[in-house]
């Protein structure tokens, strides 16, 4: 992950590692921990900086486990890595995700923490999606402990701004994220941690878990299920500080915006070119010496040392500059910017309206009409970049004929755009049920067109995600969709492009019905948030170069594949977007375990048939050393019906003696207005 010149092998304290703890919780459950704590701790206590995940210590994340914990520790902290209840060698069952028993878990942890004789009895936590999520949540309980968080690619709002919504339409990570969650949930603990019992542990797991995301289904309204854990519900429930990461190239940049405007303690922002990593190994670069960012935060808040980091703007984030699409980026050109603070931002607005002349200063005087194939929007990209993978959006050229496209002239003057993008129009549909989305590209001299920001609209949703409504027939109706928050310069000689398309696929279901919609004459604009140019932008400090300490030593058998593909039957008319990849098998030479993961999605449609859209994942994780091995293989489908979401999936988990479990799921969810 880093190269070898960033690595740090000497700190100003002396590591020591407690490769197997044990925490206690109320109810006799035990959760697994691995700590990296200075050797003179107990002499000298230091404040704790707890990571709290499923993803397996043991292997998920131990790469950056690595990198991470053992610099904290040689920097004055015990660095604490603790599985949740059910996932990797802790005890119990996880049923599900950001549940209160989560919680409740995590309040144990940071109180035995600051109990512990080598912990000041302050305790801090990091994480990075799940783990910034139940950052943000725990903090909202107020643990006495906990003194500060550093929340990166999280979200405050689990329906507007997670895998499964956006803008009410349902998204295809509902799947995706769904299907990898019942992997992980499903594996087993290591046998050299918990010993001969870890088969029983395992079958435990096996026989309780079920198909978490039936209940995601369930769930298509803003209701309890989505409130719970949505830290938008009351941000003052948050006092201690909050840093927010995130990048441009990941999923869940939006509530960094939110956060630093509703937020009532002490906060800041950082925003990067970053897909969903740490952005000291994050892809697309520049790569930065967030761990030397993160000591600043912690020296200030846990150790009420003066760094000078709340002096600092609110928000510091990268504004991409211009550069030909592609599915993978090492570095993005740019440059950072500063926000003294965010309240929406001092921004100005330049207007621009779709219509029979492009995209220009004036209302249109004619409607728009959208019917869109059901296969617009393959060119988008994955929802969530990743970075090291090209996954990322290709030249949007690739939607001519399938999207409504507007451009501007040739711009004579370049600018920067920074913050949420919004299409307002009046319009109308000939079904009750519709999706509209709105992409916004920038066009090269050369004529390719990269992805700048999109948005999507569920028309039942028009003024409610809690209580949506049908559309009604030829009826125009007022909406707005908010686009992505987005950092891009746009240069002179370039052109923006607007396109319009009632699919994005394979980023969100189809509607169930294939609409025909109409934009009133005059109604739709689109409002670019302009961010001037600012003389503290050049005031800037530079970030140091990334750093980490040792990496595990893991020996790789073979390479890690990934593949992406669109394939179009000439016959049927029908698409297959597909997506797989391979890691290991891979030696973990630490602890002798070889791993060994794989995963396939397909997900296909037809471009006249909402209804026919099925997306299938599986998964195989495998396990072994020596003598000892476990392997999981799941299934998981969903079919888009008309009137429901067909659900069926199955499970076998195998050892060395055959198989140890074998289950399936099948049920149909009724459509409830998505």
């Amino acid at each position: 992950m880093l190269e070898s010149a960033e690595i740090r092998t000497e700190f100003p304290r002396e590591v020591r590692e407690i490769e197997d703890a044990w925490i206690p919780m109320p109810d006799g459950k035990r959760l697994a921990a691995r700590i990296w704590l200075p050797v003179d701790a107990e002499s000298d206590p230091a404040p704790a900086i707890l990571e709290y995940l499923p993803y397996r210590k043991r292997d998920g994340t131990v790469e950056r486990d690595h990198l991470t914990h053992p610099y904290f520790a040689g920097h004055g902290y015990a660095g604490v890595r603790v599985d949740l209840r059910g996932t990797g060698d802790s005890e119990g069952v996880c049923l599900g995700e950001y549940l209160k028993q989560e919680q409740d878990d995590c309040l144990a942890v940071i109180e035995w923490l600051a109990a512990q004789p080598w912990c000041s009895g302050k305790v801090g936590m990091i994480g990075i999606s799940w783990g910034g999520f139940n950052g943000l949540q725990v903090a909202a309980r107020r643990p006495e402990a906990l003194g500060a968080v550093i929340s990166l690619c999280s979200t405050d709002d689990r329906y507007a701004d997670d895998i499964h919504f956006m803008g009410g339409c349902m998204l295809t990570d509902k799947l995706s994220w769904g299907a990898t969650a019942f992997s992980i949930c499903n594996t087993p603990p290591d046998p050299a941690i918990v010993g001969d019992r870890w088969r029983g542990m395992w079958v435990e797991r096996l026989e309780s878990n079920g198909l978490w995301m039936l209940d995601w289904f369930r769930h298509q309204r803003r209701d309890g299920f989505y409130a719970h854990g949505s830290v938008c519900e009351n941000y003052a429930d948050i006092e201690v500080p909050v840093y927010a990461v995130g990048g441009w190239a990941d999923g869940y940049t939006n509530a960094i915006f939110r956060m630093l405007e509703h937020l009532p303690g002490p906060k800041k922002g950082l925003i990067g070119p970053w897909a969903h990593k740490y952005p000291h190994f994050a892809k697309p670069g520049p790569r930065i010496g967030f761990l030397q960012e993160c000591l600043r935060w912690w020296d200030q808040h846990l150790k009420g040392i003066e760094t000078g980091i709340m002096e600092e703007p609110e928000l510091r984030a990268w504004v991409n500059f211009p550069a030909v699409p592609s599915p993978r980026n090492e570095d993005r050109p740019g440059r950072w910017v500063a926000e003294p603070e965010w309240n929406g931002g001092r921004k100005e607005v330049l207007s621009l309206y779709p219509g029979e002349h492009g995209l220009t200063a004036s209302p249109s005087r004619k409607g728009i009409t959208l019917s869109s194939a059901e296969t617009a929007g393959w060119t988008s990209g994955a929802w969530c970049g990743y970075g090291a993978i090209p996954d990322g959006p290709l030249d949007q050229n690739g939607e001519a004929g399938l999207m409504t496209i507007f451009e501007t002239d040739v711009l004579d003057e370049e600018f920067d755009i920074f913050g949420f993008p919004l299409l307002h129009a009046d319009v109308s549909s000939d079904t009750h049920h519709a999706n509209v989305a709105a992409v916004l590209s920038a066009v090269g001299e050369d004529g390719r067109a990269t992805l700048v920001s999109y948005g999507v609209l569920n028309l039942t949703h028009r003024a409610s995600h809690t209580s949506p409504e049908r559309m009604p027939l030829a009826q125009p109706q007022p909406v707005t969709i908010q686009l992505n928050a987005c950092g891009q310069r746009v240069d002179k000689g370039q052109r923006l492009r607007l396109a319009l398309s009632t699919a994005l696929w394979p980023v969100i279901w189809p509607s169930s019905e294939k609409a025909t919609l109409r934009i009133e004459p005059g109604s739709a604009r689109l409002d670019l948030p302009v961010r001037p140019n600012r003389d503290s932008d050049e005031e800037l400090a530079p970030f140091p170069p990334p750093e980490g300490a040792s990496p595990a030593p893991i020996k790789q058998h073979s390479r890690s594949h990934y593949d992406r593909r669109r394939e179009v039957d000439l016959t049927t008319g029908g698409e297959t977007y597909s997506r797989s990849s391979s890691a290991g098998p891979a030696t973990h030479m630490h602890t002798g375990l070889t791993v060994k993961r794989s995963c396939s999605e397909r997900f296909h449609v037809h471009p006249e048939d909402p209804n026919s859209a099925i997306g299938t994942c599986r998964w195989c994780e495998s396990y072994s050393r020596d003598d000892w091995k476990a392997e999981v293989r799941t299934e998981v489908s969903v079919h888009a019906l008309r009137d429901c979401w067909r659900i069926e999936a199955s499970l076998v988990a195998r050892d060395a003696d055959g198989i140890v479990a074998e289950r399936q799921w099948n049920e149909d969810v009724p459509r409830d207005l998505v």
